[in-house]
C-alpha cells in the first residue's frame, strides 16, 4: 500500500517501560513532538510494553511524569501494547495461513551454532533448520508441548511482496523533517526474523507495524539504531496491506565515553537530573532544543 501521507500528520513517541527515561529518550521525544507541531499535526504517546517480564507499571507512571515535566502534552487515551495481543495474534495467524510464518524449535545455542552470517544488529542470522521441517513433524512437536516461536520465511515473503522502497526524510538542523525521498530496502539481510516470540504472541517488529497503522501514524521518528529494522517493517506493511509512513532516523545521544545511553548500563535518568536541580530548559539546551 502507498504512503499514509493523505492523512493529517501524526507522529508517535513510543517508549518501553522497562526503566527510567534518560537524555536519549528526551531527545527523541522533543524531536517527535516538535516535528509534529512543525508539520501542523499531532504527536501521540504509545507505551510499548510487550515484554511483560521486564516492563513495570511504575516505569509507565514515570514516563508520564517525565514527559509532563518536559512540558509535553499528548491526546488521550494512550495506546498500551499489552492490551493489543489479540490483534497481534490475529495478524500472525493470517501470515501463517499464507505459509509465511513457520514454527521454530531451535534454542539460542543452536541458532548461534548453525549461523554462518550475522544480521544487521550483529546477532547470528538464522540458518533455517526448522524451515525445512515437514508439517507433520511440526504438528507433533507443538502437540508435545515443545517450546517454539514463529519466524518469517524471508524468501517467501520477498517472493510475494518484493523489496518495498522506504520513504525516508532527513532530519534538518532545526529538527524539522525534510521532504521524503525513496531508498532501497534489503530485508533479506535479516534472514528469517522472529515475528512471534515464545513467551508472547508478537514481537517488536510486528507490534510496531500494526500499531502504526492502527493509529494512523504518518511519520516515524526514531534512533539510528533502528534504521536497518525499517527493511523488515516496510516488508510487513506490504504483506499486511498497510500504509508506509515516512521514516526519519536521528543520531543517538552518547555519554562522555561515546557510548550510547542505555537503561541497561545505568545511564543517568531524567529523574536523576531533576533531583540534581536540572530544569526542563536545561534539558532542552543540553540537547540542542534551546
Amino acid at each position: 500500500m502507498a504512503s499514509s501521507l493523505a492523512h493529517r500528520p501524526r507522529l508517535r513517541f513510543a517508549p518501553s517501560p522497562n526503566g527510567r527515561l534518560h537524555l536519549g529518550h528526551a531527545f527523541s521525544a522533543l524531536l517527535t513532538f516538535g516535528a509534529a507541531e512543525a508539520l501542523g499535526g499531532e504527536a501521540l504517546l504509545r507505551i510499548e510494553d510487550i515484554d511483560i517480564s521486564r516492563c513495570k507499571p511504575e516505569f509507565t507512571r514515570a514516563i508520564f511524569e517525565d514527559l509532563a515535566w518536559l512540558g509535553l502534552r499528548w491526546p488521550e487515551p494512550v495506546l498500551v501494547q499489552s492490551t493489543r495481543f489479540a490483534a497481534y495474534r490475529a495478524a500472525a495467524e493470517a501470515l501463517e495461513r499464507r505459509g509465511l510464518l513457520y514454527p521454530c524449535f531451535c534454542s539460542r545455542r543452536e541458532v548461534a551454532a548453525d549461523a554462518t552470517h550475522v544480521d544487521p544488529d550483529g546477532g547470528p542470522r538464522y540458518g533455517g533448520r526448522c524451515r525445512h521441517l515437514a508439517q507433520g513433524d511440526r504438528d507433533r512437536a507443538i502437540a508435545a508441548g515443545a517450546p517454539h516461536l514463529f519466524r518469517l520465511d524471508m524468501a517467501r515473503a520477498i517472493a510475494e511482496a518484493g523489496r518495498p522502497e522506504i520513504p525516508e526524510a532527513e532530519i534538518l538542523p532545526d529538527h524539522r523533517l525534510g521532504s521524503p525521498t525513496l531508498r532501497a530496502s534489503d530485508p533479506a539481510r535479516w534472514g528469517d526474523v522472529v515475528l512471534v516470540r515464545r513467551d508472547i504472541p508478537t514481537s517488536y517488529h510486528l507490534a510496531a507495524v500494526l500499531d502504526d497503522a492502527h493509529q494512523g501514524i504518518t511519520h516515524v521518528t526514531r534512533g539510528a539504531d533502528l534504521l536497518a529494522a525499517t527493511d523488515i517493517h516496510v516488508l510487513l506493511q506490504r504483506l499486511l496491506d498497510l500504509p508506509h509512513p515516512v521514516y526519519a532516523h536521528h543520531g543517538l545521544v552518547r555519554d562522555a565515553g561515546a557510548e550510547k545511553l542505555a537503561k541497561s548500563r545505568g545511564s543517568e535518568s531524567l529523574a536523576d537530573l531533576r533531583a540534581r536541580g536540572w530544569t526542563p530548559a536545561d534539558i532542552r539546551a543540553r540537547l540542542g532544543f534551546g
